[in-house]
């Protein structure tokens, strides 16, 4: 199984179009939030199932703060990030993941990449397909695949 985590795409989606070519295909896209409004057109730029909280500048939206599901045997926490104040670092988000139980928790505000481990939780942050943040300022994502024995595997693909 592939799945393309993106996030921070804040309503430009040229970089996201060829994130999903270049990745393609993909079998679940998770946005971790700031579509700013532009939830619909991400879906059908996936052409999958999507997941998708929101962020910070995703004003009058009905999207989800959060969101708990599973892929594989892996349980996911996805928020954006901003209500753990991801940008001061990820202590408080880890704690909060640890507390529901989850194996891996997305986020994304910090327009930063990131797969960290902490504790045993596995950390995503895909950084941002619009306006990166890190030095070179090159756009990303992560993809996450399950290999055939259902294993969690994360690769920061940047564009």
């Amino acid at each position: 199984m592939r799945i393309l985590i993106v996030s921070d795409s804040h309503g430009r989606h040229e970089n996201l179009e060829r994130f999903v070519r270049k990745t393609a295909p993909i079998d679940m896209m998770i946005h971790c939030g700031d579509a700013e409004g532009r939830e619909e057109a991400i879906e059908e730029i996936a052409g999958c199932p999507l997941e998708i909280v929101a962020g910070n500048n995703d004003f009058f939206t009905t999207l989800p703060k959060e969101k708990e599901f599973m892929v594989g045997r892996y349980r996911i926490f996805l928020t954006h990030g901003h209500y753990y104040y991801i940008s001061m670092g990820p202590e408080r988000l880890a704690e909060e993941a640890e507390s529901r139980g989850v194996d891996i928790v997305m986020c994304g505000h910090t327009h930063k990449p990131m797969v960290e481990r902490i504790n045993g939780l596995i950390l995503v942050n895909p950084g941002s397909v619009s306006y990166p943040r890190q030095e070179g300022r090159r756009p990303s994502c992560v993809m996450m695949e399950l290999d055939r024995e259902g294993e969690a595997h994360f690769t920061i693909i940047y564009g």
